[in-house]
């Protein structure tokens, strides 16, 4: 027998002991929601080998075939470790007698003499329509181009539609489809005007979901979730989603021997959108004067470097907020410190996840001050007062108190002294006395004014020449900011060219993301310097209105918020094609041509 026989020889010994086994599992998985009639499977998935197995209760349901059993093995060697896994499956095939809502009790089976029991679930059951989710059966049409609004739907989802100010409510948007949906050509996402939002991570990879709306089954997919957290109070209406969706339908061709082996298939355009959504912002009631404009739920710590330090020594006091809330939009608490600290603004640091739950992390302030004279004193707790909405009422989380002893420095009194001083008024210590002017003292003949003298009209000339020389400074300043915005003026088309250039070879590398984040980044750019307009004050509904102000006609404005759309949005689409993306790339060459001809 070879080394190489006995080392797996050994490594199946040490995986039979108990060391190495490991612990039992035993699950059970089905469909959450199923129409009235369809056939699902009912599926055990046990990873040890187990006898006598013990369904549960199933007088609601149907069971057409089953148990159907699998069995499937692993053994791999990893840097020397050694390891085995092993399944066993047990399907059934069942179908549901009625509507509603059953709960599937757990299921037993007896693995080595001990009794192992799975899961629980709960399977709803809809009537249903004849057309099933998905459209995979779909009935071929004649006339594609048409998609049913129950067939094909967008909304736009408030978690709560009546909230304070402060508080947060999730936005979640989602696209309901029965039919072969096929990708997205363009998204327009409401602005949340009034709020600040903040969005929630969610897959790039969009997948769709059996979920049940009135009474019947859909493909849902999620698109966008994102918490808003209203900055107004009142009626606040938030817009439409309106999204071209791309469908695919089967096309009836004329009766031939072929029918029943080819398919025939369309692409269709079919734009869906949402209802808008009122949501009303009550205001905060009155509150403490220290509210640090704080809601939600928050906890409160406190630390300090040192409590003994000598004078002028820096002192960092630390205050950590965490909990959940509106932790971005928190302000630094008020911090009262005696007289003779000299303190600076406070450093603030902020860490929190976007969740359903809202901003759930911490918030942190470091006060930094300086003691300038020796002694003993006292730093008062810090307030920090939020506002509770589940309770409806103001809380207060205070720090703890910090006695802090300043002992002398060392060579540094007299520089404490004049720092003191230097923030005070000027004092007269006794107004009855005054220091005797030393040196040699220049008399003047009684009598004798400066108005009129040589000086006099010297210094006022020299003022003049000085402002004459400014005046030109600033002409001049003025000329060449003018030569640099009719330079960019006149160079602006060839900067978007060289981008659009760039994002050519991001398109002929395959870098989706990188290709729509040039020919952005040239409109944007183009737009700047031909209209000589900061790229921060830039927006679309700015960009709208200046294209309008130059003579651009409102097809090509149309065209260029429509390119910018498709590039902002592209990260919805499930797979961007590379067609689609050289598509993009000849329609932002063009509206780029043709705005230079129209724009004056």
């Amino acid at each position: 027998m070879s080394l190489k026989h006995i080392y797996l020889l050994v490594c199946v010994l040490l995986l039979s002991l108990p060391g190495f086994s490991q612990q039992v599992s035993f699950t059970m998985e089905a469909p959450k929601i199923v129409e009235l009639g369809e056939q699902f499977r009912l599926a055990f998935t046990l990873n040890a080998k187990g006898q006598n197995l013990k369904l549960p209760e199933l007088s609601d349901f149907d069971v057409l075939m089953g148990p159907s059993t699998s069995q499937s093995s692993s053994f791999q060697i990893i840097n020397g470790v050694s390891s085995q896994s092993v399944s066993f499956s047990y399907l059934f095939i069942l179908r549901a007698k009625k509507d509603g809502k059953f709960t599937v009790n757990p299921a037993s089976i007896n693995v080595n003499g001990t009794t192992v029991t799975s899961n629980s679930l709960t399977i709803e059951v809809v009537k249903g329509s004849a057309k099933p989710a998905g459209g995979g059966t779909e009935q071929p049409t004649t006339t594609p181009g048409s998609v049913q609004k129950s067939d094909l739907f967008v909304k736009l989802i408030i978690d709560r539609k009546n909230l304070y100010k402060g508080d947060h409510a999730m936005a979640t948007i989602k696209i309901y489809s029965k039919v072969n949906l096929n990708g997205f050509e363009d998204i327009n996402l409401p602005s949340f005007e009034g709020f600040w939002s903040q969005d929630v991570a969610l897959p790039q990879q969009i997948s769709l979901q059996r979920e049940s709306y009135n009474g019947e089954i859909y493909n849902v997919g999620t698109l966008k979730k994102t918490l808003l957290f209203p900055q107004q109070t009142g009626v606040i209406t938030i817009g439409k989603v309106k999204i071209d969706c791309i469908v695919q339908q089967r096309v009836k061709q004329p009766k031939s021997f072929f029918d029943d082996f080819f398919d025939n298939f369309a692409n269709v355009k079919a734009t869906v959108t949402s209802d808008p959504v009122i949501v009303t912002v009550n205001p905060l009631p009155s509150g403490p004067a220290d509210f640090s404009g704080a809601v939600g739920r928050f906890d409160l710590r406190s630390s300090i470097t040192s409590t003994n330090v000598k004078e002028n020594d820096a002192i960092t006091l630390r205050i950590d907020v965490s909990g959940n809330g509106n932790i971005k939009l928190i302000n630094a608490p008020k911090l009262k410190l005696p007289a003779d600290f000299e303190v600076y603004d406070p450093k603030t640091q902020s860490n929190y996840n976007a969740t359903a739950e809202g901003l759930t992390g911490n918030i942190s302030f470091e006060y930094l001050f300086l003691p300038r004279f020796a002694g003993d004193y006292t730093i008062p707790p810090v307030n920090f007062v939020y506002f509770d909405p589940v309770a409806g009422r103001y809380a207060t989380k205070s720090s703890q108190e910090f006695k802090i002893h300043v002992a002398k420095g060392d060579g540094s009194s007299s520089k404490s002294v004049t720092s003191s001083v230097s923030k005070e008024d000027v004092k007269y210590l006794g107004k009855d006395i005054r220091f005797i002017k030393q040196g040699n003292i220049e008399l003047k003949p009684k009598g004798e004014v400066f108005f009129g003298s040589f000086g006099f009209y010297l210094i006022y000339l020299i003022g003049a020449l000085g402002l004459l020389t400014l005046y030109l400074f600033y002409q001049k300043r003025i000329r060449e900011n003018a030569n640099v915005a009719r330079v960019k003026n006149k160079k602006a088309s060839k900067v978007a060219l060289r981008r659009l250039k760039e994002a050519s070879l991001h398109l002929n590398n395959g870098a989706t993301e990188k290709f729509y984040e040039s020919v952005t980044r040239a409109f944007w750019g183009y737009l700047s310097d031909k209209m000589t307009i900061p790229f921060a004050e830039l927006n679309k509904e700015k960009a709208s209105s200046e294209l309008a102000n130059h003579k651009a006609t409102e097809t090509v404005i149309t065209r260029f918020i429509q390119i910018l759309d498709t590039c902002e949005f592209a990260r919805f689409a499930p797979g961007e094609a590379n067609q689609k993306m050289h598509n993009i790339y000849d329609e932002a060459c063009d509206v780029m041509s043709q705005m230079e001809k129209e724009i004056n």
